[in-house]
């Protein structure tokens, strides 16, 4: 049984790895964590590998664009601290924010299913586009800190995690089904903070 594990998770390592830095970078991002960006990256980058052999095509894209992300949000994060006497602060969506972000995720969905239908071998291409176009907005809201990228997360997390049962990647089921009951942590947790600042602010 040891040795079936074990040769298992040889044959599933780059995986493997990409589900345990992952925990790690959502553990960072509840916790506001400057380790967040370092810990996306090198999980993005390991999970461009996995997608790409699973045929995850817009997945794979969407690892690409966490890398650039997570630059993005390490830089921001570091430049809030540098400027300001305390890090970058919680903030909720605006009306305005909410309609734009809308708009993108709708035009973002339709150029990637455009995409995946026409020219790749995707089995999944309307929930595969679905998942990653809101995952990219969520994402730019995660290094801006609007606290609603974690309700965007349950939803995305639950339905990726359907996604990759029938793609039978188990690890990465378990991961996104940690990611689901983290980012619900992860909102409860942000919510405490932007009403201790709000109430900081007001006395």
């Amino acid at each position: 049984m040891t040795n079936i594990v074990l040769e298992w998770l040889l044959n599933n390592k780059i995986e493997v790895m990409g589900a345990v830095l992952g925990v790690l970078y959502i553990v960072f991002s509840v916790k506001q964590n400057i380790l967040t960006w370092p810990t996306g990256l090198l999980t993005s980058l390991l999970y461009i590998v996995v997608f790409y052999n699973s045929k995850f095509y817009a997945g794979m894209g969407l690892q690409a664009y966490y890398v650039a992300v997570s630059i993005y949000g390490w830089f921001y994060w570091l430049k809030g601290k540098s400027t300001q006497t305390q890090s970058v602060q919680v903030r909720k969506t605006s009306a305005k924010m909410w309609g734009i972000l809308i708009i993108f995720s709708i035009i973002i969905h339709i150029l990637i299913f455009f995409i995946l239908l026409n020219f790749t071998d995707s089995d999944v291409p309307y929930l595969d586009s679905l998942t990653t176009a809101l995952s990219i907005v969520a994402t730019w809201m995660l290094a801006r800190k609007y606290i609603e990228h974690w309700l965007i997360w349950i939803f995305v997390d639950l339905l990726s995690s359907a996604l990759y049962v029938y793609k039978n990647l188990w690890p990465t089921v378990i991961l996104f089904l940690i990611y689901t009951v983290m980012a619900y942590l992860g909102y409860t947790e942000w919510l405490k903070d932007f009403k201790k600042n709000k109430n900081e602010q007001l006395s």
